[in-house]
């Protein structure tokens, strides 16, 4: 079987059983697998519901809704029509996607979303198993705060949790013709009562195992993905041994995020830990790669963003792309197809416009584990530091002519046109005679939310001040502040666009304009 390097996540739901009138058609559940045909995507890695029941015709696991009798979520609801409605036509869902994947030469591994929180929080959804086992809960002992947002998930230091979630693996593995399979350890990722985690840690090792082996054991070519935080000691944090279980063997594709997978874009996620102790072995490391942007200006990444981010990744060594929560574009369009085309080839990439950023707080409610490393609050002559990092080699394609235009945009928010800033990026100070201001302080409206920075600081780049490949820092110093206003002033976005030219001397679209589509004024 060969080794996909493009994984998509289709979650099954939002843009699929959520959206079509019961009853659903056959022709329009496969529709999944249909829309991705012809791609770059080898694999789809498709979920089986919402964790705790799931959406095919199971034995050993409950189906979403079977338990309820009045309905308080219209979506939901339809879901269950919609999947009752296959099964009892003969026509289960998950064979269904299967049976489709594998006549389009796609394959196909089901996603279990192995942890999701408690019944309270969405009990139209909710297992019988789980609203009849509140002891089997991380909260079970009543010692911890109970505004904490994992703790009414399952312990898995009990033998029936383990093999609850093992019976629907095996059972999957055992009657569908599925591929391989996957473990989203990344939601709502907390496994064990924090006092228990150094011993969850061999709990957890030896439960991978036994899914690992009953795998194998269905399929020699079958694979396990599972999908991990990036960094090693936020995994060991949570029980999650990674290192350990590429030694054993027992993992063949570790599928790295941000903790706790805060679904927005990050061309700056560091991927190399993963890369290193999968490196010489059997395991390979995948990218997981985002589209959601949720600035104030952008809902979905641009094509030129995505390029940014996935040649980041591939410059780290890893093995394959995993592209996760990309449905937000559905239905998809010909700009959907485009970002896809290309970005399992970085060496097509390189000479085309790129669009970095670092991901800052939006106007949402924050996910209590989404760190972002913008905004930073600003004070008298003490500098602030961000870093990006940046794959292009600007001057290799400065040499044959084809750099237009390189951007950086920094965002300050409660500054006013009395304050005074000073912008190094890599220790030299970038001068004002490449400086546009642009005034945002108040806004009737905004393409997404009226949040956002007062001033954006514009530097159009000349090769001296070009960024290098690799890690990146800018330096931002508050250096007087207006005397007459109050609230705090901080660096709240940093962008960098390139923009390159098809040739020496091509054009740039029709009329070759300044502002880019996706720039909202910003340029």
């Amino acid at each position: 079987m060969p080794k996909p390097r493009i994984m998509f996540y289709h979650d099954g739901r939002h843009p699929h059983i959520y959206r079509y009138e019961p009853p659903m058609q056959k022709e329009e559940y496969q529709a999944c697998i249909d829309e991705l045909v012809g791609t770059p995507v080898e694999a789809i890695m498709f979920c089986l519901g919402e964790g705790r029941t799931v959406l095919h015709d199971t034995k050993v696991g409950e189906l979403l809704g079977h338990n309820v009798d009045k309905w308080d979520h219209l979506v939901f609801h339809r879901a269950y029509q919609n999947a009752k409605g296959l099964i009892e036509e003969g026509h289960d869902p998950l064979r269904i996607v299967c049976d489709r994947a594998h006549e389009k030469g796609l394959l196909l591994y089901p996603t279990l979303l192995v942890q999701n929180f408690g019944p309270e929080t969405a009990s139209v959804r909710c297992s019988n198993f789980r609203l009849d086992n509140p002891h089997l809960e991380i909260r079970a002992r009543g010692d911890l705060h109970p505004d904490l947002p994992w703790i009414d998930g399952l312990d898995f230091k009990h033998r029936e949790v383990q093999g609850e979630r093992f019976a629907l693996i095996e059972e999957t593995l055992d009657e569908y013709p599925v591929d391989g399979f996957e473990l989203q350890l990344n939601n709502y990722p907390r496994y064990f009562h924090p006092d228990e985690v150094q011993a969850g840690i061999g709990v957890m090792t030896d439960w991978i195992g036994r899914v690992h082996e009953a795998v194998k054991w269905s399929g020699a070519d079958r694979e396990l993905v599972i999908r991990v935080p990036t960094n090693l000691e936020d995994a060991l944090s949570i029980g999650l041994d990674l290192e350990a279980w590429v030694n054993r063997g027992i993992v063949d594709v570790l599928v790295g995020e941000p903790f706790s997978a805060p679904h927005r874009v990050d061309p700056n996620t560091d991927f190399r830990p993963l890369a290193a102790i999968a490196k010489g072995t059997a395991c390979r490391c995948s990218a997981a790669i985002h589209s959601h942007v949720d600035s104030d200006r952008l809902a979905e990444a641009p094509i030129s963003m995505v390029r940014a981010t996935a040649c980041n990744y591939w410059e780290q060594g890893i093995d394959g792309l995993y592209l996760a929560q990309w449905f937000p574009h559905w239905p998809y369009q010909a700009d959907f197809y485009e970002r896809l085309r290309e970005i399992p080839y970085p060496d097509i990439m390189e000479a085309k416009d790129k669009y970095y950023y670092i991901p800052t707080e939006n106007a949402r409610p924050n996910d209590p584990w989404a760190a972002t490393q913008l905004p930073i609050e600003m004070e008298v002559n003490r500098p602030v530091t961000a870093k990006f990092i940046v794959s292009d080699d600007l001057p290799r394609w400065d040499k044959v002519g084809r750099v237009h235009e390189v951007l950086l945009r920094v965002g300050i928010a409660g500054t006013t046109e009395l304050d005074r800033i000073r912008f190094s990026l890599n220790g030299t100070e970038l001068p004002e005679n490449i400086l546009r201001k642009i005034n945002q302080m108040y806004r009737m409206s905004g393409p997404r939310n009226r949040s956002g920075p007062t001033y954006w600081f514009i530097f159009r780049l000349d090769p001296a001040h070009w960024p290098p490949q690799g890690e990146n820092e800018l330096e931002v110093t508050l250096l007087e502040r207006d005397p007459d206003v109050l609230g705090a002033v901080a660096l709240r976005d940093v962008e960098l666009e390139l923009k390159y030219l098809m040739g020496r001397n091509f054009h740039r679209d029709y009329v070759d304009p300044d502002l880019g589509p996706h720039s909202y004024g910003v340029s």
